[in-house]
């Protein structure tokens, strides 16, 4: 049974103003839920970004519960990663600008050598201004046609996150001989630098290669 975030944080939309103001405690962080393919990629490359407080990797998106890396594909589950932030440092469109750039965006079918919907490219919005802004955000590459398709990356309502097994999580400085193979075997920097050339991991202070 899918457990969409419509009741706990979409109806909060139509709250009152004062209701919505943050706590001064939790003002210097929130979070982003993408889906880039492997999420041990994904999870990399946003732990070197500025402003990045944490990086989780996990499954959202179907309809088990409890999905494992077992279970996660039967279940419809994409593989996501969970970043915590300081939106005073970074901002979530400047999240999104970066995502971009370290995905394949035009792939409807998986990502590299990764194949299936499990491994497809998402966005899940956790608030209505991160539905916009994520809108917005994709809008503004296609209208620009940096890329030679259009972007096929669904803006979806976040669903619960699951957090992944233990031996996922921080997997390239765990495993870095074997991160480093996978990530080279899979084609992930060639592809993502042949389609934004000089833009590929902007933002990125250090790519893995």
């Amino acid at each position: 049974m899918k457990k969409f975030l419509t009741a706990t944080v979409f109806s909060l939309f139509l709250a009152p103003a004062a209701v919505l103001a943050p706590s001064p405690l939790l003002a210097a962080e929130e979070t982003a839920i993408l889906a880039g393919g492997c999420f041990w990629c994904i999870e990399s490359d946003f732990e070197k970004v500025p402003g990045v407080k944490d990086v989780v990797s996990g499954y959202t998106g179907g309809q088990s519960d409890n999905p494992t890396y077992k279970t996660h594909t039967s279940g419809g589950h994409r593989e996501v990663v969970r970043i915590t932030y300081d939106p005073e440092v970074i901002s979530y469109p400047k999240i999104l600008e970066i995502f971009w750039r370290t995905i394949d965006p035009v792939d409807a079918g998986g990502q590299f050598c990764d194949r299936g919907h499990s491994y497809t490219t998402a966005v899940y919005a956790t608030s209505l201004e991160q539905m916009q802004q994520a809108k917005a955000s994709k809008a503004e590459i296609d209208a620009a046609k940096l890329l030679p398709q259009k972007i096929v990356t669904p803006v979806l309502p976040a669903q619960e996150f699951f957090l992944a097994e233990d031996y996922h999580q921080d997997y390239h400085s765990k495993n870095p001989v074997r991160y480093q193979f996978y990530r080279y075997r899979c084609g992930r920097n060639q592809r993502v630098e042949e389609l934004w050339k000089d833009q590929a991991y902007q933002g990125v202070p250090k790519a893995d290669s």
